[in-house]
């Protein structure tokens, strides 16, 4: 058993030297593998994770988009007869869907984002998990998947209305604004969405004609008490002077987001 599971993991090491990380792992290439073998995986590692295509991933995961959400709750609910949170902007339409297929397959995803499974999923180690069952003496591991809530926050805080100077939270003010953020921001910090996992010039499309689609990442579908500190690309026009809630905030977007050359961000 010792020998099979030490040539299962040697015949791993041996792709990844003669093919590279970029091939190691395509669609379906998991050589035979069981689950605990899976695990250790170099896709599910640095850098091959980098790297890693939706396909290469759902080659193994396909369950993750093909669950259905409950046609009832627990509690007796059905899902046709109420309103789940995300469906309360206009920019939803149609019945629930899970929580990877809002962010893959759904047609607002498709629309207007280029979400892949390594954006929020930067594999895991195995070492890092806690056993079980658990050890309440060593709080050193984890105990779910992990994945950075700092890229959950960044489409999913609170809008910070109060740094924005207006007279209340959006639902409270937006008619003030004729529900329209362009009002304003046609001309403030106007170099915006320039990241690897957004259709930049789609979004500004859509805002034109719905203000739901600005406000629904930035405060609409919040999670967070929160809001995320955005990067503070110069635009056009901007004041040398920083305000003092923005000092000390980053000019530049986290590398692993920054749209490379010959990216589109539409």
């Amino acid at each position: 058993m010792m020998l099979k599971t030490a040539m299962s993991y040697l015949l791993v090491a041996a792709s990844v030297l003669i093919l590279g990380w970029g091939n190691v792992a395509f669609a379906g290439n998991t050589g035979g593998l069981d689950y605990e073998r899976a695990l250790w995986h170099p896709l599910h590692f640095k850098p091959a994770i980098d790297e890693a295509t939706n396909e290469q991933c759902l080659s193994c995961h396909q369950e993750i988009l093909d669950r259905k959400v409950r046609e009832q709750s627990p509690a007796g609910v059905k899902a046709e007869e109420a309103l789940a949170w995300y469906q309360t902007l206009h920019t939803y339409e149609g019945p629930q869907m899970t929580f990877h297929q809002r962010h893959l397959t759904g047609p607002l995803a498709r629309q207007l984002m280029n979400m892949k499974c390594n954006t929020c999923h930067q594999g895991e180690n195995p070492r890092e998990e806690a056993p079980i069952p658990p050890d309440p003496t060593n709080t050193t591991f984890t105990l779910r998947k992990q994945v950075n809530p700092e890229i959950c926050l960044m489409c999913h805080g609170a809008h910070p209305f109060k740094v924005m100077g207006l007279p209340g939270p959006w639902p409270e003010s937006r008619d003030n604004f004729q529900n329209n953020c362009l009002l304003c921001h046609a001309g403030i910090r106007t170099n915006r969405h320039q990241v690897n996992f957004l259709k930049a010039d789609a979004i500004e499309e859509a805002a034109k004609k719905e203000g739901d689609v600005c406000y629904g990442c930035h405060g609409g579908r919040q999670w967070y008490r929160i809001a995320y500190p955005y990067p503070r690309h110069a635009w056009e026009g901007m004041s040398d002077e920083v305000p003092e809630w923005a000092v000390g905030r980053p000019t530049e977007s986290n590398p692993r987001f920054r749209i490379q050359q010959g990216e589109a961000g539409k």
